[in-house]
């Protein structure tokens, strides 16, 4: 196969992949909510995006709001004072009510508004969490509440207050119920629940939802001749950016997301253009993977705070977070070797499959720092 060839085919693939990259500044958020459940009454406080709802968004066939159809009205209701935003809010209740699922007793409860806090418009190019108050009546009797939101609301994460640090919290998919939450008491949940729940968390924050991670993880696979070394490095990256997600989610480190992303993209640029040219060592290749860890832990910093995990599990939270991301990227390392690991000892490797790939990877990261910091 000709250089001219190869390039062709690296370009076309560039062309191609461009045109489906999800833009990242309108990233879809999980709704949280903290749930209080008296004797009479149930209350919802749900921390959301409500220019989703409004627009009618299907959030099961979309990562990014600009993918959806009615992208063009998302954007034009992101652009809106609070009031003008809460008319249309209740404008469209009648609609949106129906995707708040509340079962007690056999019965169906209806929600209605019982407050609305929105932000003043801000940076239009990212999303706006606002405050929802719901409440609904309960039935006679003792029976307790099952609360979820339709398939096409998106990630629910919901939270019993008043339970302590063992009041039950929830991650639950588009459908799914949480458990009967009782009147008299408040649902637990042990560490071990919130631990396994994390690792899910984080391995999904690496398939199928970290895109960029998952490229990073292919530079260094399109990199390596033999796995021991790379999964040193794969596991250099996981412990630097657990370091600096720690020291991000806490508040102790603090940088935009605007800064953090384009460096993010960078660091994929590079990865790709250094495996494309023939630089660096394997030794000095693992000291550069952990400093890019420790970037990328930046980015995985809103994770733990959209879920919005209570202060005395962010420990347990943390490590099986960091763990579920471990698993991801042996993941994408297993599925890269499966595909294509047979042929790394072949003397055309590197020509035709490595060099080819690690032009897309790098082209791609490119993009995205122009998108991130142009666009």
């Amino acid at each position: 196969m000709g250089a001219a060839t190869m390039m062709r085919r690296a370009l076309m693939s560039i062309a191609l992949l461009i045109t489906v990259l999800p833009a990242t500044a309108h990233e879809i958020r999980p709704t949280i909510a903290d749930i209080e459940v008296g004797q009479d009454e149930v209350t919802m406080s749900l921390r959301l995006t409500l220019e989703t709802l409004i627009a009618g968004i299907d959030l099961r066939d979309v990562n990014d709001t600009n993918d959806a159809p009615e992208a063009a009205v998302y954007d034009r209701l992101r652009g809106l004072d609070p009031a003008a935003l809460e008319e249309a809010l209740r404008e469209a209740w009648p609609r949106i009510s129906q995707g708040f699922i509340l079962q007690s007793g056999g019965e169906t409860l209806t929600p209605e508004i019982a407050a609305v806090q929105i932000p003043p418009v801000g940076n239009v190019e990212l999303p706006r969490d606002s405050l929802l108050t719901l409440t609904a009546a309960l039935p006679e009797g003792d029976a307790g509440v099952q609360i979820g939101l339709a398939p096409q609301f998106g990630t629910f994460i919901p939270r019993q207050i008043g339970g302590g640090t063992d009041a039950y919290e929830g991650f639950l998919d588009g459908g799914e119920l949480t458990p009967e939450l009782p009147r008299a008491e408040v649902l637990t949940e042990g560490w071990l629940d919130v631990f396994l729940r994390y690792i899910g968390a984080g391995f999904e924050h690496i398939i199928p939802l970290g895109l960029d991670h998952i490229l990073f993880v292919l530079g260094l696979f399109f990199f390596a001749t033999i796995i021991r070394p790379l999964l040193a490095q794969v596991t250099a990256f996981t412990v630097a950016h657990t370091i600096t997600l720690a020291l991000a989610a806490t508040g102790v480190v603090t940088i935009p997301a605007s800064i953090v992303e384009p460096l993010i993209a960078a660091t994929i640029v590079f990865v790709g253009v250094e495996n494309t040219l023939g630089w660096g060592t394997t030794r000095g290749r693992t000291l550069l993977v952990f400093a890019f860890g420790l970037l990328h832990g930046l980015g995985f910093a809103s994770v733990l705070g959209d879920y919005g995990i209570a202060s005395e599990r962010f420990a347990v939270a943390l490590i099986g977070f960091n763990i579920g991301v471990e698993f991801g990227q042996l993941a994408v390392i297993a599925i890269a070797f499966a595909l294509v690991g047979w042929f790394i000892s072949k003397p055309w490797y590197r020509k035709v499959i490595a060099i080819p790939a690690s032009v897309v990877i790098a082209a791609i990261g490119a993009y995205w720092v122009v998108e991130r910091t142009l666009l």
